[in-house]
């Protein structure tokens, strides 16, 4: 884990990680498969760090194009690593054959993108038969030090694919 005043059983002091078992035996291998199929993630360069049941955490070294005029990360580049790890951590709870797609989706940006990697990590809060709820944090490192730069939270819809 990237933040090392967090340990594995607690995200903040008042929320305690939920447990939760895969549906799919081979999630590890299965979000591997679709990380590597997913070609607008691979197109920034995002890399997942660590794949556990209903969470996420990656980064991205950031680059010139990942930044707006004034220099800071895109708010765009921000929202779409919230929907990365949120999603993917989504997507380590359903069963094999199902997927999810982003049914909605908020991010709060709290402190300008400064700095040259960003980090997120994506957590499942509940995991429905048709639904799943998940929070995402994305945080930039700039000097050695993590500041929080955006929240997300979002639904996801556990579908099966017709293509």
């Amino acid at each position: 884990m990237f933040l090392p005043s967090q340990s594995s059983k607690t995200l903040s002091k008042n929320k305690r990680v939920q447990t939760f078992i895969p549906q799919n035996p081979d999630y590890q291998a299965v979000v591997a498969e679709k990380m590597l199929g997913n070609h607008f993630m691979n197109h920034l360069g995002f890399q997942s760090t660590v794949v556990k049941p209903g969470y996420i955490e990656g980064f991205l070294n950031i680059e010139e194009h990942h930044r707006q005029q004034i220099g800071f990360i895109h708010g765009g580049v921000i929202a779409t690593l919230a929907d990365l790890a949120a999603g993917f951590a989504s997507f380590t709870l359903v069963k094999a054959g199902e997927a999810v797609v982003t049914a909605e989706m908020k991010i709060s940006y709290l402190n300008p993108g400064i700095g040259n990697k960003a980090f997120c990590k994506g957590y499942v809060i509940k995991a429905g038969r048709m639904l799943h709820f998940a929070e995402a944090e994305i945080y930039a490192e700039n000097k050695g030090e993590m500041v929080l730069i955006a929240k997300g939270s979002a639904t996801y819809a556990v579908i099966v694919p017709q293509i």
